[in-house]
């Protein structure tokens, strides 16, 4: 029984390719590369444009490979979807975006695998708390408000 080679990576959502890093660090354990890239783009596609943590688990005997994603940043995800460059360098006095419940749904959804998070709810509140370290109010409000209307069941649709 072999052991199992684990490769970590960062790629680019959706567009990993058979050249380096994952190339020169997967050939020499005789898989099929290309099969693999075409996995990788497949579990990424939705993070189109971020770096997203990769890691493939081959097995050098049989050639069998698994491939699990991570997810990006909390950060990365809300500039993404503000479509801005970054978060604010005085988030207390600068807002560089609004994002709207559902964007902040969407992107709780993604992350709370990572979350400690039990509940979407949580999962939200935890969003919510990286938008008032970056300077991004959620629905025109300062995201506290909207923590605090979140514990007093406001957006009870979130909560399934």
């Amino acid at each position: 029984m072999s052991e199992k080679k684990t490769v970590d990576l960062l790629v680019s959502g959706g567009q990993a390719t058979a050249g380096p890093p994952l190339g020169p660090a997967l050939g020499p354990l005789g898989v099929n590369v290309l099969e693999i890239v075409n996995k990788i783009n497949e579990l990424t596609k939705d993070y189109a444009g971020m770096k997203v943590p990769v890691k493939v688990t081959v097995d050098p005997e049989t050639k069998e490979f698994e491939v699990t994603i991570g997810t990006p940043t909390t950060s990365a995800l809300i500039v993404r979807e503000l479509k801005i460059e970054k978060g604010s360098g005085t988030p207390s006095t600068e807002k560089v975006g609004n994002l709207t419940m559902e964007q902040v749904v969407r992107i709780s959804e993604l992350k709370r695998v990572e979350l400690l998070a039990k509940t979407l709810k949580a999962a939200a509140k935890e969003v919510l708390g990286s938008c008032v370290s970056m300077g991004v109010t959620v629905e025109g409000k300062d995201p506290r408000e909207v923590q605090r209307e979140i514990d007093e069941d406001k957006y009870d649709e979130l909560s399934q």
